[in-house]
C-alpha cells in the first residue's frame, strides 16, 4: 500500500473533485491535500465550505495549461501523488468548442506529466500520477456486451477523443520515462453538487421550475450510472493499492435507458412535491439527437472488484433518492450556480475580483 505526504487533486472544486477532496481531507488528516482548480463555471468553492479551514487542506487557483503556474505549484507543494480530474467534460460543449477541450484535457495533462517528471526525477518511491478518465473513450456498445480494460479505444466526440489522447499520453510517459501511473475509466457519475447541465441535475432543476425536460432522440440511449461517493471510494483504493501501469474500469451495475431514467425521476419528484401522478412526465420533450451520440455505455468492473475488493454500494433507486433529496434541500445552491452568483464566494474568500 502506498503512503503519501502530499496529494495534489486537479479539478477539486468540480463535481467529482469536491467529493474526493472532502473524502481525502477527512480520511487522511496527516496528509496534505492541495486542491488545484481553475474555477470555471463548473468549479465552485462553496462545495467545500465544510473543510476549507482544515489544517491539511489548501486551495490553489490555476489553469493546468499554464506551464509556469503549474511549475510553481509543483515546486512549492512538492506533491508525491497527483490525482488528475480537471477536465472539460460536457459532450455538447465539446461539439461547439473542440479546441478548448483539446487544450484542457490533452495539453493540460501533458503539462502535469512534465512537471511530475521534473519534480520526481528518478525517485518514484511512493509516487503516483493517477489519470481519472471516462468510459466514453471506448465508443459505443451494441445491445449486449460490456467495456473492459482490454476494449479498444474508439472515441466518438471531441470530448472523448481529448480524454483518450490524455490516457494514451499517460501510458506513454510510463513506457518512455518510467513514470508511476494508473488510469481508471468510470461510467456516468451522479449525486450532489453536480452542475445542472448534466442529465440528472438538469431534469431535477427543470421539474422544480416546471420547465421542459429535453430528451435526445427517442430516449433509447443507455448509460451505466455510478453514485459519486462509490466512485470516490474506488479512486481512493486505486490510488493507494492499484498496481502501477494498470487500468481499472469503475462501473455501477446500473444500466438505464435515458427515457426510463427521466421517467423514474419524474415520478420520484412528483411524490416529493405532492404533485398528481404523471405531472412531471408531461414536461418531457423529445429533441433532435446530438451528432455522434453513442448508443450504449456499460462497464464490466470485474477487475477492480476481484483485484482490489471494490464494489458499488448504492443502487440507482437509493442513489436517485439521495440525490433528489439533496437538490430539494439545497435550492440556494442551485439558484447560485444557475445564476452565476456562486462566483462571488471566491472573491469574498480570497479578496480578489473574479472576472
Amino acid at each position: 500500500m502506498r503512503a503519501f505526504q502530499t496529494i495534489l487533486v486537479t479539478g477539486g472544486a468540480g463535481f467529482i473533485g469536491n467529493h474526493l477532496v472532502r473524502h481525502l481531507v477527512k480520511r487522511y488528516p496527516e496528509v496534505q491535500i492541495v486542491n488545484l482548480d481553475k474555477l470555471t463555471y463548473a468549479g465552485n468553492l462553496e462545495n467545500l465550505r465544510d473543510i476549507e479551514s482544515s489544517a491539511n487542506y489548501t486551495f490553489v487557483k490555476a489553469c493546468i495549461t499554464d506551464e509556469e503556474a503549474i511549475k510553481g505549484i509543483f515546486s512549492q507543494y512538492k506533491p508525491d501523488a497527483i490525482i488528475h480530474l480537471a477536465a472539460e467534460s460536457h459532450v455538447d460543449r465539446s461539439i461547439h468548442s473542440p479546441l478548448e477541450f483539446v487544450m484542457t484535457n490533452t495539453v493540460g495533462t501533458v503539462n502535469l506529466l512534465n512537471q511530475a517528471r521534473l519534480l520526481w526525477g528518478d525517485d518514484f518511491d511512493n509516487k503516483l500520477f493517477y489519470q481519472v478518465s471516462t468510459d466514453e473513450v471506448f465508443g459505443s456498445l451494441g445491445p449486449s456486451g460490456f467495456f473492459n480494460e482490454d476494449t479498444p479505444y474508439d472515441p466518438r466526440s471531441p470530448y472523448s477523443a481529448s480524454k483518450a489522447s490524455a490516457d494514451h499520453l499517460v501510458s506513454a510517459y510510463r513506457h518512455t520515462f518510467g513514470l508511476p501511473t494508473v488510469i481508471s475509466n468510470c461510467s456516468n457519475n451522479y449525486g450532489p453538487y453536480q452542475f445542472p447541465e448534466k442529465l440528472i441535475p438538469l431534469v431535477l432543476n427543470n421539474i422544480r421550475n416546471e420547465k421542459p425536460l429535453p430528451v435526445y432522440g427517442d430516449g433509447s440511449n443507455v448509460r451505466d450510472w455510478l453514485y459519486v461517493v462509490d466512485h470516490v471510494l474506488a479512486i481512493d483504493l486505486i490510488a493507494h493499492q492499484g498496481a502501477l501501469g494498470e487500468t481499472y474500469n469503475v462501473g455501477g451495475h446500473n444500466e438505464h435507458r435515458n427515457l426510463e431514467l427521466v421517467e423514474i425521476m419524474c415520478d420520484l419528484m412528483d411524490e416529493r412535491l405532492g404533485n398528481d401522478v404523471g405531472t412531471s412526465r408531461n414536461l418531457i420533450e423529445f429533441v433532435r439527437d446530438r451528432p455522434g451520440h453513442d448508443h450504449r455505455y456499460a462497464i464490466d468492473p470485474a477487475k477492480i472488484e476481484h483485484d482490489l475488493g471494490w464494489t458499488p454500494t448504492i443502487n440507482i433507486n437509493e442513489g436517485l433518492s439521495l440525490t433528489i433529496d439533496w437538490y430539494l434541500e439545497n435550492n440556494l445552491w442551485l439558484e447560485n450556480v444557475t445564476s452565476g452568483a456562486y462566483k462571488s464566494y471566491y472573491a469574498q474568500m480570497y479578496n480578489v475580483v473574479e472576472k
